[in-house]
């Protein structure tokens, strides 16, 4: 090895490392001048694993940066620093966002021990120990009326298994990409990062009933426990709970005394109402599959109901009617005083019989998020982890809270991580993006790209992808950087309307209305098209139709913003507890003149104690 570096420092006169970085380098320029990549997509294919690293060397190299390859010398351009008259109300806020920026030094400082714990989130090629995945089960016949019969067995066993903390069991949205799979179990545990696998055969032939199950641990050769049960169909509780206890056992972890007493329990007295409601989790799992097949919500529903006239104190067929409005019901009921009502009654129906139960913990939790009352949402979270910590969907939801209500991003990004450890299913991906988002707004771009790539590998979307790469660019106030990935993803796909909301916003910010308008009013008809409400950009669209010479229009756009924004205050749902309702609110005043309301609501903005760092990009 020494001998090779010193031969190339001789011929070359500088180091291997080096002499690579020029290589790749000289590479890069072949790709800008001689093909249409983006600078993004030219960095990652060079061996840069970051834009904005790949940006320095090159800048560095060249003297110019990679944005002008092809261009010619790059000219300088003067910047002239904005000046406040003193005693306006807009240098008051000013300062106070700078000073918001500086005491964000310290949140800063607590994402780089994030980086140091979390980077790269990969897979990694040793799984953590006592971590298992329940394969979706077969039904031991072709007739697909009864396979509900097996995925239940399969989601009961899974779900004793996810209550007891001393395992990692991975969520159902993880496993369903397997069923009917070719590939082996080491592949499969390689893919979900686990150490064992538990595959199973369920067959019910009149009031009998078998259930065949196999352990399997790759490392040890394939499988190491497996047990035949032939039983009565009413005895199909106790099996199950024997089932993941066995399990348990096998793989050493322990079971606290009163997790074993809720593994035990049935829930429900009624086999019937347990096949009703097995029949509801198919359709919903449908659902899951499909988001456009809303038809099969309907049918989940009936059978949900059917399954409460059988036994009316079935506490998980409540659960799933909660979750059947929401989905059902969300945004046709968004600011109305009721929304998502239905939602807290069935959470209670089904707490007020089984007060243990985690998914009702969390799902109450999603409608106190929506509801704007977080601290009760983070209580029902918790609850949720207290009795089933292996509830992926309560990190989830808290990594939400933390993102998108307080500004912690180191609190988000510790819980999305956690999350996508239990679910690598088709939300893993969404997972990675939203880490991120994260990084992007603290301000580390080259964490943000490394999640952001991660991300595109999982489920080769480069449509988000570019999305997600764009805001790293924005954040930071390359606009024209954001623009380029984002024209190349409209190239492709001139539909998307994360793409065209993205290329107005950052034409908006660089004062080119005319791009925005352009762009804007194709995003306006893309989501009226997909039915799709958009609450925050209003205001922006409307001053982009004003400078267009659009009056009328752009009233109405800033008279709905203005009406959201108010009716989000009075209903107090979740976008007010982040405060940024009340710098849209000034964003619709400020255009119409109306200086004494845009200050008020930026007074009250202003009390943000944590902000993203696009805010102080723009903001200063």
């Amino acid at each position: 090895r020494s001998n090779l570096h010193r031969k190339v420092r001789s011929i070359h006169g500088t180091s291997v490392s080096q002499f690579i970085s020029q290589v790749r380098l000289k590479k890069a320029m072949e790709m800008l001048t001689g093909t249409f990549s983006t600078i993004a997509e030219v960095a990652f294919e060079c061996g840069f694993h970051s834009v904005s690293y790949f940006n320095r060397c090159f800048h560095e190299f060249y003297g110019y940066p990679p944005g002008q390859a092809g261009k010619g010398q790059v000219k300088k351009q003067s910047v002239e620093n904005d000046q406040d008259q003193s005693g306006k109300p807009g240098i008051r806020i000013r300062q106070r966002i700078l000073i918001v920026a500086g005491s964000s030094l310290l949140v800063i400082a607590m994402v780089v021990v994030l980086i140091f714990i979390f980077k790269p989130f990969k897979r990694s090629d040793q799984p953590i120990d006592k971590s298992i995945a329940v394969l979706p089960f077969t039904y031991l016949s072709n007739d697909p009326e009864k396979q509900h019969l097996a995925d239940g067995a399969m989601d009961a066993i899974l779900l004793h298994l996810s209550k007891i903390e001393d395992l990692r069991v991975m969520a159902r949205v993880s496993v369903e990409q397997y069923r009917g799979t070719d590939k082996t179990a080491s592949m499969i545990c390689r893919e979900l990062n686990v150490a064992y696998l538990l595959e199973g055969s369920f067959q019910k032939y009149g009031d009998q009933v078998r259930l065949i199950v196999q352990l399997i641990d790759p490392a040890k050769g394939g499988h190491i426990w497996a047990k035949e049960y032939d039983r009565d169909w009413k005895e199909i509780f106790e099996v199950q709970s024997e089932v993941a206890q066995s399990i348990a056992v096998e793989l050493k972890a322990v079971i606290k005394p009163e997790v074993k007493q809720r593994i035990e329990k049935a829930p429900t007295t009624s086999l019937t109402a347990y096949e009703y409601y097995q029949r509801g989790e198919q359709q919903r799992q449908k659902y899951r599959e499909d988001l456009d097949n809303r038809d099969v919500l309907l049918r989940a529903e009936d059978f949900y109901r059917k399954a409460l006239e059988y036994d009316s104190v079935f506490a998980q067929a409540y659960i799933g009617m909660a979750r059947i409005y929401r989905e059902r019901h969300y945004w046709g009921t968004y600011f109305s005083e009721d929304f998502l009502d239905s939602v807290l009654i069935n959470s209670n129906m089904a707490l007020s019989i089984d007060n243990q139960i985690a998914e009702a913990y969390s799902i109450r939790g999603e409608y106190y998020f929506e509801k704007g009352n977080t601290e009760k949402a983070l209580e029902e979270y918790n609850n949720a982890l207290k009795f089933n910590p292996n509830d992926w969907l309560a990190y989830r939801q808290k990594g939400h809270l933390n993102r998108l209500i307080h500004g912690d991003f180191i609190g988000a990004i510790e819980n999305y991580l956690k999350a996508a450890s239990l679910n690598h299913g088709p939300e893993f991906s969404n997972l990675l993006r939203w880490t991120s988002y994260c990084f992007y707004a603290a301000g580390f771009l080259e964490e943000g790209d490394s999640f952001a790539y991660e991300a595109l590998k999982t489920d080769g979307d480069t449509l988000i992808h570019s999305y997600v790469l764009s805001l790293g660019g924005y954040f930071t106030g390359n606009m024209e950087g954001a623009i380029e990935i984002l024209l190349k993803s409209y190239a492709r796909d001139s539909s998307y309307f994360y793409t065209l909301s993205g290329l107005g916003l950052n034409y908006f910010f660089l004062s080119d209305f005319e791009k925005s308008y352009e762009f804007f009013k194709k995003y306006v008809n893309r989501i009226t098209i997909l039915g799709i409400l958009t609450i925050n950009n209003m205001h922006r669209i409307g001053y982009s139709y004003l400078k267009n010479g659009y009056e009328n229009e752009a009233e109405f756009y800033l008279n709905e913003q203005k009406k959201y924004c108010e009716e989000i205050i009075k209903l107090n749902r979740n976008q007010m507890q982040n405060m940024y309702v009340y710098y849209d609110l000034a964003g619709v005043y400020a255009v119409r003149g109306e200086k004494d309301k845009a200050y008020k609501n930026l007074r009250i903005f202003n009390q943000k104690l944590r902000m993203a760092s696009w805010a102080v990009t723009h903001f200063k």
